[in-house]
């Protein structure tokens, strides 16, 4: 029988396994395990720390959301690490700010939405989306779903919104797998620690290079793109500095495009094992497709964690924690929660309530593009669904060596 002290989440054998042994293993700390402690990673380019708490219960990952003084984003959301210097705020960007800078930047990114630019964001993803149906309609695919669909949506998608022209598309994927590789060597060569973080950066200047480029463009050339909006907005006398703007856009394109990618090929995979979930879904498309994107991305959960730094001593829910601990709220796990989900391990779309946390908790770090990537969603599976009745996916995807996204590299597929 499975431990609690026989789990070790920073050994990478444990995110090799397969996906119905990881979940075993969480579900085995939700019972045995209050906060249970992991041994950081040994990488020799960073000093390793003292550790870090795994949250793995769907109350405590809600708590810790809603307590931003008490369990800060700034010391680092997207790496177990303490990275050096600004690089978590580099690549990570309002997610791994706090307030106030926080709020300044989320105000100034919001206020550049407006409601035309948000009714141009959603007719681009209608065209985009029926596009790739009639592709794939006419035989025009390569086999590859992640690539013929699920990454392509999403990236024609930001790069069009921020004004980006398709010349740059394929650096821009290319960026988004590396810096999103995780332990990946077909994307980092994760034997060589120099070699990666090196790759990571040119990764994250390539696309911060893109963006400013544009930018400087658009403050002395304006157009009706976000990347004009963005550069040239005045929200109570503030506006994005160039660096603000870099930071922002790798946050853009590589949460944009991970989530809504992978969603969208876990989706396709998911309607194809659960043919009994797809045919629910057929006898009222319109009426049950919010519900189903809820139920897939809680399903999925594309980001599988965020980290959050305890700022005094305190508790979490009765468990103590103090100053300077690092905390990994593990969405995947809480989404799985047995005293909140009937039945968690099943797929259904007429799940209702529905209070995952695929797109973070509550508080001012829930994913500020949740509405944009239910979009994306709804509308290719109804895109898809139409153009394309029988299509399904074949054999087993090919996922990602990844602790931190769920994601799937390569997917056949049958257009049916």
């Amino acid at each position: 029988m499975l431990r609690a002290e026989d789990i070790d989440l920073t050994d990478w054998a444990f995110w090799r396994r397969p996906l119905d042994e990881r979940h075993a293993a969480f579900r085995v700390l939700r019972y045995e395990a209050s906060l249970p402690r992991y041994d950081e990673p040994d990488v020799p380019i960073v000093p390793r720390g003292p550790g870090y708490h795994a949250v793995t219960r769907h109350a405590d990952v809600v708590e810790a959301s809603r307590r931003p003084r008490d369990f800060c984003s700034g010391r680092g959301a997207i790496s177990i690490l303490d990275m050096p210097g600004d690089m978590h705020e580099y690549f990570g960007s309002m997610i791994s700010m706090d307030d106030p800078r926080h709020a300044r930047l989320r105000r100034i990114v919001s206020g550049a939405f407006s409601p035309r630019m948000v009714k141009r964001v959603e007719e681009r993803v209608e065209e985009v989306a029926a596009g790739i149906a009639r592709d794939l309609a006419a035989g025009r695919g390569s086999g590859d779903f992640v690539a013929d669909v699920a990454s392509r949506l999403p990236l024609k998608v930001i790069c069009d919104l921020m004004g980006i022209g398709p010349d740059h598309y394929d650096a821009v994927l290319t960026a988004t797998n590396i810096i999103l590789a995780g332990n990946d060597p077909e994307f980092l060569p994760a034997e060589d620690p120099d070699e990666a973080a090196l790759a990571l950066l040119t990764a994250g200047e390539a696309l911060k290079g893109i963006v400013g480029e544009l930018g400087r463009e658009r403050r002395e050339n304006p157009t009706d793109d976000l990347t004009s909006a963005l550069v040239n907005a005045n929200i109570e006398d503030e506006s994005l500095t160039d660096q603000e703007l870099g930071s922002f856009f790798i946050l853009l394109v590589v949460a944009g495009n991970e989530t809504t990618r992978n969603a969208i090929a876990h989706g396709l995979h998911l309607f194809t094992t659960h043919p009994d979930q797809r045919a629910l879904l057929d006898e009222d498309f319109d009426g049950r497709i919010g519900g189903a994107v809820e139920e897939i991305v809680r399903y999925v959960s594309p980001v599988i964690w965020m980290r959050r730094t305890a700022t005094r001593d305190t508790d979490l829910n009765g468990y103590p924690v103090s100053e300077g601990d690092k905390l990994l709220l593990y969405y995947g796990s809480a989404n799985r929660d047995e005293t909140v989900f009937t039945d968690p391990d099943r797929f259904d779309v007429l799940r209702n309530p529905n209070p995952h946390v695929g797109f973070g908790g509550p508080g001012p770090h829930f994913c500020l593009g949740a509405h944009l990537a239910r979009r994306e969603i709804t509308v290719m599976f109804r895109e898809l669904f139409a153009a394309l009745p029988e299509i399904r996916s074949t054999g087993e995807p090919v996922r990602l060596e990844s602790n931190f996204i769920n994601g799937i590299k390569r997917m056949a597929y049958e257009p049916g």
